[in-house]
């Protein structure tokens, strides 16, 4: 792990990322990095028709998203300050697999690669997961306008995406501990105690981290 603590929170749609990355921020006093949603003009259209509005959608998170990370690089990881972001840029091609027809992923992908090659990586992950029903009753208490009229089969996939991904990325990642919240378990929002458990758990990596350097 480098020196600096960069963590990066995952997860499906509504699972609670934002929250979780707030409250850990708070605790450990990390920059609290959030990425941008409701700013994305094509957002509640995309909601309506995925396939006509995917590109520009995708393509607006990922600009946005390296701007971010280029700037908290530069702002605070060179500085020694420690970060705690709601994301991981490479959700974008959980994304991006999952809602572009090939010829666009294609030069999606090619974008992607040349944007993200040096950018900062999070030294630890913490990824929350839930079954469908807990995700969908976050995203109703969440109440957001435009993620109403998402549908629960896209849900569902994106769910699946992310498993896939987060095995993958275990796999070809060793070296970066990776924290699995049950999110149908775990509600970190209500109650101290689970929320108390999660900051055990990032507590010891970090620990851990210290000690092998």
């Amino acid at each position: 792990m480098a020196e600096v603590p960069f963590i990066a929170i995952e997860g499906p749609i509504g699972i609670g990322k934002t929250s979780l990355a707030k409250k850990l921020s708070n605790h450990f006093d990390f920059h609290l990095l959030k990425e941008i949603v409701e700013e994305n003009p094509f957002l509640g259209k995309f909601y309506d028709d995925i396939d006509e509005w995917s590109f520009q959608t995708e393509m607006f998170f990922l600009c946005n998203r390296y701007k971010q990370l280029e700037d908290i690089e530069k702002k605070y990881l060179k500085s020694n300050k420690a970060v705690i972001a709601d994301y991981h840029i490479s959700k974008n091609m959980i994304f991006a697999k999952r809602t572009l027809q090939e010829d666009k992923f294609e030069k999606y992908e090619q974008i992607y690669q040349i944007l993200t090659k040096d950018m900062p990586v999070p030294n630890m992950l913490i990824y929350l997961n839930a079954n469908l029903d807990t995700i969908l009753e976050r995203i109703r208490m969440r109440g957001r306008d435009i993620e109403q009229n998402i549908k629960h089969s896209y849900l569902e996939q994106l769910a699946s995406d992310y498993e896939d991904f987060m095995n993958e990325f275990e796999l070809l990642h060793p070296e970066i501990p990776v924290i699995r919240i049950n999110g149908d378990e775990t509600d970190f929002v209500h109650y101290q105690d689970d929320l108390d458990q999660i900051i055990e758990m990032v507590n010891n990596d970090l620990t851990d981290a210290v000690i092998k350097r």
